[in-house]
C-alpha cells in the first residue's frame, strides 16, 4: 500500500503513481489530495488511485492522516504501507527500497534520503528540525523532514495523527523512536518539484519552521 501527499500536483502526481505501480505490483495507491485546485484529485484516480480530498485545505499532516486512516480501515491484515510526496515523479520507483528495508527486519520505520540535494535555502528550518528531533528522542536525523517513508502498518497506526501540517516528519520520527521502533535512513536517487532562494522558496521554508516548531511544542 502507497499513500501519496498532493496539492496542486496535477502534472506529476500521475507519473509518481505510474512508476509505483510498477515498483509495487499490486499495491493500492491511495492519494491525499489537500484541496487542490489544478485537477490532481481527477488525475489521480485516472492513474488509478483512491482519493482522499476534502473542500478546504486541512495541511499535509491533517490529510495525510485521514487517508492513512482511511487506507488502514481497508486492510485485511497487516502489511507494509509506503507514505511519499506525488511530485517524486518517474524515481518514485526507488522507493521500494525502503520497503523491503522494513520488510527484511532491517528497521521498523525506513526513511528516504534524498542522493542528490535540489534547491532549499540555507539549512535554518532542516537544522532546525533535526536538532530539536535529537534532543526529543535521541535520533540524529540526516533527512529529518524527508517525506518519503515505509513502516509496518502497526507503526503507522501508533504515530497517528500525524503532526499538523508541516510538521507531519518531525512529529512521526519523535513518535516512532519513543515508542521504541528503529529508524533507519537509506539514501535514494529521488528528485521531486524543489522549492529554491527565491521569495516563494523562503516562505514556504518559514512556514515549515513554524510548522516545525508546534510539532516540538507538542512533544515537550
Amino acid at each position: 500500500m502507497a499513500i501519496a501527499a498532493a496539492r496542486n500536483e496535477a502534472d506529476r502526481v500521475g507519473d509518481t503513481l505510474d512508476a509505483l505501480a510498477r515498483a509495487l505490483p499490486g499495491a493500492q495507491l491511495w492519494v491525499a489530495d489537500d484541496a487542490s485546485q489544478d485537477g490532481t484529485a481527477e488525475a489521480a484516480m485516472r492513474h488509478g488511485a483512491q482519493v482522499v480530498s476534502r473542500k478546504r485545505p486541512h495541511g499535509k499532516g491533517g490529510n495525510m492522516t485521514a487517508a492513512a486512516e482511511a487506507a488502514l480501515s481497508e486492510l485485511e491484515s497487516e502489511a507494509t504501507v509506503l507514505v511519499c510526496d506525488a511530485d517524486l515523479g518517474a524515481s518514485a520507483k526507488a522507493l521500494p527500497a525502503l520497503v523491503e528495508a522494513v520488510e527484511a527486519g532491517e528497521c521498523d520505520l525506513a526513511v528516504a534520503a534524498f542522493a542528490r540535494r535540489e534547491g532549499g535555502g540555507f539549512g535554518v528550518a532542516l537544522g532546525y528540525a533535526r536538532r530539536k528531533i535529537e534532543d526529543l528522542c535521541g535520533f540524529r536525523a540526516e533527512a529529518p523532514i524527508s517525506g518519503q517513508r515505509a513502516m509496518r502498518s502497526e507503526v503507522l497506526r501508533e504515530v497517528l495523527p500525524f503532526a499538523a501540517d508541516f510538521g507531519m516528519e518531525v512529529g512521526m520520527t519523535v513518535d516512532a523512536v519513543r515508542a521504541g521502533y528503529r529508524v533507519k535512513e537509506i539514501e535514494l536517487p529521488l528528485e521531486h518539484r524543489a522549492t529554491g532562494r527565491t521569495l516563494g522558496g523562503f516562505l514556504h521554508r518559514a512556514r515549515q519552521l513554524r510548522d516545525f516548531r508546534r510539532a516540538v511544542r507538542a512533544r515537550r
